[in-house]
């Protein structure tokens, strides 16, 4: 996807292509103004902005962005919740979570990879070879609502278990990281650099990834309030463009983002080798039914589970004019 850069705004708002480009955004909008426009970013642990700067994607962007970093997708939708960010990207299965807990906030984006990048691990000199072997075990499944909760619970139900057959300890990734290292939980499901982590520094096994589990969908989800705006629209537009063609880096690029992403995590970039397929997996997808559908699967499994209640319609959760291509 191209970049937006200051003069195709100025072509784009004052015409027809402000329809095709920027979707809601208005056309009354002045281009000289975007400079004005300042759109809030949750970041988590700090890998996108990474990834963006060492793909030169955030080189004359024409808006200011004014970065926030969290530890999980947990912080993140707090933040959203609380209006401190415009918007963050976060797995679906949270992004639910956050909804139904009267997040006022609605999907933009939607980027997939199938399942990959969410995994359950165990220690290297851990006695469970296999799901069924985790009856009984202590598991965390990191914060409440996340993707490894979600992976957790369809995991425990692919071997005949429910979270009654396991002691599930809700922990911060910080916290979580340590109880894993200390022993004091037999299992961890984790993502990210934190699943780099472990696997890299303390050879932690991968009992099971998400493929099959999880949808591998990591949306971007906007407040109401910044898409009520059409200068913070049309940043959240090209925002989402420079993160598709951050994704495009990567899988046209792999040694630049082992290396960058080695430094980043901080291994070395045998482990980086292992998790590459993970990032380079994700494509856009288009916002339409099926989606709402996904998500709507996502509530329901939430609710077999006992984790959420009451009834929602996801399709009044996302926002379909951004343009896909």
């Amino acid at each position: 996807m191209t970049t937006i850069s200051r003069r195709l705004f100025n072509f784009a708002l004052g015409g027809l292509a402000a329809a095709s480009l920027l979707g809601a955004a208005s056309a009354s909008f002045a281009a000289e103004d975007l400079s004005k426009v300042v759109l809030r970013v949750g970041d988590q642990t700090g890998a996108t902005r990474a990834k963006l700067e060492a793909a030169g994607l955030l080189k004359d962007v024409p808006y200011q962005i004014e970065w926030s970093v969290y530890p999980a997708a947990v912080n993140l939708h707090e933040a959203l919740k609380a209006d401190a960010v415009d918007i963050g990207q976060a797995a679906d299965s949270p992004t639910v979570s956050a909804i139904a807990g009267g997040s006022k906030i609605k999907v933009v984006a939607n980027f997939s990879n199938g399942g990959l990048g969410s995994s359950l691990i165990v220690p290297a000199d851990s006695p469970i070879k296999t799901i069924e072997d985790l009856k009984g075990k202590t598991i965390s499944p990191t914060t409440r609502g996340s993707v490894a909760h979600y992976l957790t619970l369809g995991v425990l139900k692919r071997a005949g278990l429910t979270a009654n057959d396991v002691k599930l300890a809700f922990l911060t990734p910080a916290d979580a990281s340590a109880a894993f290292q200390s022993g004091s939980i037999d299992a961890w499901g984790t993502w990210g650099v934190y699943l780099a982590r472990s696997v890299g520094t303390l050879k932690a096994n991968v009992l099971i990834d998400g493929v099959g589990i999880n949808t591998g969908n990591f949306v971007l989800s906007a407040t109401d309030n910044a898409l009520a705006n059409p200068g913070k629209v049309a940043a959240i537009a090209d925002f989402v463009a420079r993160v598709d063609r951050g994704y495009d880096w990567s899988r046209e690029n792999k040694d630049a983002y082992v290396d960058f992403y080695a430094g980043f995590a901080k291994q070395d970039r045998e482990t980086v080798d292992l998790i590459y397929p993970a990032e380079a997996g994700y494509k856009r997808q288009p916002i339409d039914d099926a989606f709402v559908a996904s998500l709507q699967n996502v509530f329901e499994t939430w609710k077999e589970a006992g984790v959420l209640t009451g009834s929602l319609n996801l399709g009044d959760y996302v926002y379909r004019d951004l343009a896909t291509n």
